[in-house]
């Protein structure tokens, strides 16, 4: 059996959401959960101000594109590839070929920023923990650890500016505990 990966499927612009909605709808209607896992659109939130009110608007962040989690086969690569407003997998010849999956280190960082993506890692480290922040704008600084987000990876750490305590979000990747 082959291994579950990420592919990119290219869809008319506007109607990615539709695309997710049909595919969904057709995973379930033909049996395709053993295949076919997640559907994403990348979207992020921008804040716009407009007269003085603040404004938030979804936008998308790759246009005309979908994501998909599945495991490649002729059944789940049809159904995929036969959804309504779909023209096409990206990395594919067309012609019936098979796609080529997106790279661990193309997806992660996506996955990562919509706060998708599930790595399971370690920290030493608990609330009212001191710890020194190694990499990124605040290196050198050390800060008490004040909130731990396990999902996005990231700890809020008081940091001191100006001889207040100011939170600041940091990698968990970027530091390490004061003994």
């Amino acid at each position: 059996m082959s291994e579950k990966n990420w592919y990119v499927v290219q869809t008319y612009s506007g109607l990615e959401n539709t695309v997710k909605k049909d595919l969904e709808q057709r995973i379930k209607s033909m049996g395709m959960q053993d295949k076919i896992f997640r559907v994403v659109i990348p979207e992020e939130v921008e804040v716009e101000i407009k007269k003085g009110k603040r404004k938030e608007k979804v936008k998308k962040i790759f246009p005309g594109y979908v994501f998909i989690e599945m495991i490649v086969t002729d059944d789940s690569w049809y159904v995929v590839r036969n959804t309504p407003n779909v023209t096409g997998f990206i990395g594919s010849s067309g012609k019936g070929a098979k796609p080529i999956p997106l790279k661990p280190e193309e997806i992660n960082p996506i996955l990562k920023k919509l706060g998708l993506h599930k790595t399971e890692v370690e920290i030493n480290v608990k609330k009212g923990d001191q710890v020194r922040i190694n990499s990124g704008p605040f290196a050198g600084q050390v800060g008490t650890v004040d909130e731990i987000d396990k999902d996005k990876l990231i700890l809020k750490v008081l940091v001191e500016f100006f001889g207040r305590q100011t939170p600041t979000e940091i990698e968990y990747s970027q530091v390490e505990k004061i003994e």
